[in-house]
C-alpha cells in the first residue's frame, strides 16, 4: 500500500473519529455523566476519602471477597528413588536434586522414573 492510501485512509478515520467526538459531546447523558463524577471527586476529596474507601462504604461484601485469603500450595510429596546397581537411596520434592539429574543423565529419565520407591 502506498504512502498515499495510509493517508487518505488516516484522513478518513480520522474524520469518523471527530464526528463520533461531536456526537458523544452533545449526547445529555454524557454531559450528566461527568457532571456526577466531577461531584463525586469533589465530595470525595472534601472528606478526604479514596474510591476504595467509598466502595467499602457502599459495599462492604466487595471489600470482603477482594481481600480473601490467597490460595495455599499443596505441599510436595517427597519423593524417593534406589539407584538398584549401587543401591544409593536420594529423597527429593523436586526433579532439580543433583544426584537424580546425573542418574537421568546416566541411565535416562524413564529408566530413573522406574526406581521410584511406592
Amino acid at each position: 500500500m502506498s504512502l498515499l492510501n495510509q493517508y487518505r485512509e488516516t484522513e478518513l478515520a480520522l474524520a469518523e473519529l471527530q464526528d463520533r467526538l461531536k456526537k458523544l459531546s452533545s449526547d445529555d447523558r454524557l454531559k450528566a455523566e461527568i457532571e456526577f463524577q466531577n461531584k463525586l471527586r469533589a465530595l470525595m476529596a472534601e472528606y478526604g476519602k479514596s474510591l476504595p474507601n467509598v466502595i467499602a462504604i457502599l459495599d462492604p461484601q466487595s471489600v470482603k471477597n477482594a481481600v480473601a485469603e490467597p490460595a495455599k500450595r499443596r505441599e510436595r510429596q517427597v519423593k524417593v528413588y534406589k539407584n538398584p546397581n549401587n543401591g544409593e537411596v536420594v529423597e527429593t520434592k523436586g526433579g532439580n536434586n543433583k544426584v537424580l539429574k546425573a542418574w537421568k543423565a546416566e541411565h535416562g529419565a524413564a529408566v530413573v522414573d522406574g526406581w521410584l520407591q511406592a
